[in-house]
């Protein structure tokens, strides 16, 4: 995004120059108000040719035929890069469409459940569980205070409360899922996301690389309950990052959403 800005500011620019230079210059060599020689520079650029005014002096015919020359090619680079741009828009929509694509089918296999397990383990839940009741009518503005909540809340995983041999099951039925996800190119346009897959993938590696999930020491469940708190961290903001796309572009699964919302207690699709 930042490399096309730059590009749209210099595409913007160079006429301009142009225009100032040539401007510059016939007022220098043909001693002319600015209005006439900013008038001969876009005769000139053009090649209209009305004939009403031309070159008086050899000086001003080479700056003329310099300029119409700059002028074709300042034409040509505008309509080229002005064509690249907005074929790159297009493939970037699509892009972040598909990644979305992507996201939500994480949130509909894997994320609910694994949010709505972290929920079970996590002990100071009842103490946010109200804020995360997202409205149909929440705007903007509803969103960007829930993640400054968010961001402020220190998220704990008990280790007395956690179901090892529970949250290791389900992520090795989802190995596949996860696999797919991080192979998919698409997840570079998405830093936080490709974290989320990350964190709980290694959660999932680090249950699957002990022999047996009980009777471990405490020092082993407070190190697995830390790797959860990072993946129940990661998945909560990635989670409303999901539901803001889904309420500004497709209401109808932003109400799927709100119904199956892994913060309620009996989260259930039916419509009631």
């Amino acid at each position: 995004m930042f490399f096309n800005m730059k590009r749209l500011r210099l595409l913007i620019s160079l006429p301009a120059t142009v225009l100032a230079i040539g401007t510059a210059g016939f007022m220098m060599l043909e001693k002319l108000p600015f209005l006439d020689a900013l008038y001969f520079t876009i005769v000139t650029i053009s090649t209209v040719g009305y004939g009403d005014i031309h070159p008086t002096n050899t000086a001003s015919k080479i700056f003329g035929i310099i300029l119409i020359v700059i002028g074709i090619g300042t034409f040509l680079t505008i309509v080229t890069n002005t064509t690249q741009l907005l074929v790159q828009r297009g493939q970037d929509r699509l892009r972040r469409q598909r990644l979305n694509m992507i996201i939500g089918v994480f949130f509909t296999e894997a994320g609910n459940q694994l949010l709505q397990l972290f929920t079970e383990f996590d002990s100071q839940i009842d103490d946010i569980r109200k804020d995360f009741v997202v409205e149909n009518s929440w705007a903007e503005i509803d969103f960007t205070r829930l993640k400054k909540k968010v961001r402020d809340y220190e998220f704990t995983i008990d280790a007395k409360l956690i179901e090892l041999e529970v949250l290791c099951n389900f992520l090795k039925e989802k190995g596949d899922l996860l696999l797919r996800e991080l192979e998919n190119p698409d997840l570079i346009e998405n830093e936080s996301f490709t974290e989320l897959l990350w964190a709980v993938v290694h959660l999932r590696d680090e249950l699957m690389s002990r022999k047996s999930l009980r009777n471990l020491p405490e020092t082993d469940l407070a190190h697995l309950a830390n790797d959860a708190k990072r993946a129940y961290s990661n998945l909560v903001g990635q989670w409303l990052d999901y539901l803001q796309y889904l309420k500004r572009r497709y209401p109808y699964l932003f109400s799927l959403a709100l119904r199956t919302n892994p913060f309620t207690q009996s989260p259930s699709a039916i419509v009631r």
